[in-house]
């Protein structure tokens, strides 16, 4: 599922502030290249873990480097499968948007700070 209307799509910041701010809220960094990165948080609900997640590119840099400018490019959200993966088809109970709001509403106002 695609998150729309997040405020966050287009959004830069140095790499390392965006790696805090992040964190702040509860997100991690876990895939990362030279040019793209992937910040996740879970939410657990039922029984089930969902992944609310924010794609990011460097616009300017590497990420190797602690300056690098990454823009946000989309935010998403899956159910975790077993043994590794996420379903981004499944109907996303509202508890958990409701989480996932939030959480996003919270790193945006640390961005824009």
């Amino acid at each position: 599922m695609i998150v729309e209307n997040t405020g966050l799509d287009g959004l830069k910041s140095d790499l390392a502030y965006l790696d805090e701010s992040a964190e702040k809220v509860g997100f991690i960094r876990w895939q990362w290249e030279y040019y793209r990165a992937t910040y996740d948080y879970k939410i657990e609900f039922n029984n089930d873990d969902y992944y609310l997640r924010i794609n990011t590119r460097a616009v300017e840099g590497k990420l190797e480097r602690p300056d690098a400018v990454l823009a946000i490019e989309a935010v998403y959200m899956g159910r975790a499968t077993f043994p590794h993966g996420l379903e981004y088809e499944s109907e996303i109970p509202a508890q958990v948007i409701k989480t996932a709001n939030s959480k996003l509403t919270e790193l945006k106002e640390l961005l824009e700070a």
